[in-house]
């Protein structure tokens, strides 16, 4: 148990401290360039973990597994990171850190309409209380950065969608949540380098540099900045936050189950925002602290209704 514990508590410190860590690189690092680097180094942190457990290689799978890959790894690098990594820079690390972990949320609402989940009692309390929280949070009245949000609520909208896509590719492939992640990340960085490629031939980028949106994106760099200056922020960023983090959860997970492993994303939108403040300066309006306080209460409920549940199945075998 104590084992356990210290997996999840270093799990919960390096997933809280994901956003300071990328708005510290803010301008030194293209969003799709960071992206790039620290998934495909990510992915290849947990690989050692996926073969020790006798898992097969990806070239080895069938066809139909490295669609599954690709699916999951463009829905998770490639659409919802990069809104992350854009909501980072458009927006208060603390935030984004707190809508972000909301995505246990839409991933509920997903189960319901694609998987015919239901949604338990609790669940639904969850549901409402966590929207309740975004939209105090959010304050309509007020609302003085859309951009920003906006890219942090597509964020966790799609990586709710990618973990109930990663649910159906695992009854496909027949891997565990570990392996799944692994050829996620690798899947995802390669499509993302097929895309920084096509950005850096130069008729793609004339037309990319006339279209107001799509111009930032144009002849992407891949090593630019990547140098001794930078190595330790790249450490930490690609090897303790993505790949350690992840990695450190599925011990978790395999030790305790789902449940207890989930207390990460339950610690992580009061940490992370306290963590900001007192590392980057952020400053957290009181609407926003009143925000925190809901969704925690949301991450709670979702809690116990998960510990009940399975519990309950328990109790049926």
């Amino acid at each position: 148990m104590k084992k356990t514990f210290l997996y999840i508590l270093i799990s919960t410190f390096m997933f809280s401290s994901m956003e300071i860590a990328l708005k510290s690189v803010q301008g030194v690092f293209s969003p799709i360039q960071l992206n790039l680097i620290r998934f495909f180094i990510g992915g290849l942190i947990l690989l050692p973990i996926v073969l020790r457990n006798g898992k097969k290689p990806l070239m080895t799978t069938k066809w139909k597994s490295i669609g599954v890959f690709l699916l999951t790894g463009f829905l998770c690098v490639v659409v919802s990171m990069t809104l992350y990594q854009l909501a980072i820079m458009y927006d208060e690390a603390s935030t984004v850190a707190v809508v972000f972990s909301c995505n246990p949320v839409f991933a509920l609402l997903f189960a319901f309409f694609i998987l015919k989940e239901k949604i338990s009692r609790l669940g639904f309390i969850s549901l409402v209380i966590s929207i309740l929280g975004l939209i105090i949070i959010v304050n309509p009245e007020n609302l003085t950065n859309p951009l920003g949000l906006t890219l942090a609520l597509g964020s966790a909208l799609t990586f709710g969608l990618y973990g109930i896509v990663s649910r159906w590719g695992s009854s496909v492939t027949g891997m565990n949540g570990i392996a799944t992640t692994c050829y996620t990340f690798l899947a995802g960085a390669v499509e993302l380098l097929a895309l920084v490629l096509i950005s850096n031939i130069n008729s793609v980028a004339a037309v990319m540099d006339k279209v107001e949106w799509l111009k930032p994106f144009a002849k992407t760099p891949i090593l630019h900045n990547v140098s001794f200056q930078y190595f330790w922020i790249l450490l930490f960023i690609c090897v303790f936050v993505t790949g350690g983090g992840f990695a450190f959860y599925f011990l978790a997970m395999e030790r305790a189950g789902v449940s207890i492993a989930s207390i990460v994303f339950f610690i992580k939108p009061g940490l992370a925002p306290i963590l900001a403040m007192i590392l980057i300066g952020d400053k957290i309006a009181i609407n926003t602290w009143i925000g925190i306080i809901v969704i925690l209460i949301g991450s709670v409920i979702t809690f116990i209704g998960s510990q009940l549940e399975q519990r309950n199945a328990e109790l049926e075998e």
